[in-house]
């Protein structure tokens, strides 16, 4: 599968910003969905992740409340909105599909979008 993550930008703190990933293939919805982000001089790290019919989601604990994930398995399509933005949620965005059950991992996902620059103004 291929993916394309869009939707970044430039916002001011406390705005809001929604990402999509687009991904080509006809078995998109047998994928477990994953957001990840890189900021500057930090290791990747995992944001959101949602399973293969949105029935199940997780989220990273500093942005539980304020992001959601979400897919349609239609358009083949999955969704990170972002409300309540922070500085700290600077970073390159990646989307990224696992055919396995680990969500958490970067390792465990087997193919990569080519990520989305979030900037968050002060």
């Amino acid at each position: 599968v291929q993916l394309q993550a869009s939707g970044g930008g430039l916002v001011q703190a406390g705005g809001s910003l929604r990402l999509s990933c687009a991904a080509s293939g006809r078995t998109f919805s047998s994928y477990l969905m994953g957001w990840f982000r890189q900021a500057p001089g930090k290791e990747r790290a995992f944001v959101a992740a949602i399973s293969w019919n949105g029935g199940s989601t997780s989220y990273e604990d500093s942005v539980k409340g304020r992001f959601t994930i979400s897919r349609d398995n239609i358009k083949n399509t999955v969704y990170l909105q972002m409300n309540s933005l922070k500085p700290e949620d600077t970073a390159v965005y990646y989307c990224a599909a696992t055919t396995g059950s680990s969500s958490r991992y970067w390792t465990s996902y087997n193919y990569w979008g080519q990520g989305t620059q979030v900037t968050v103004s002060s």
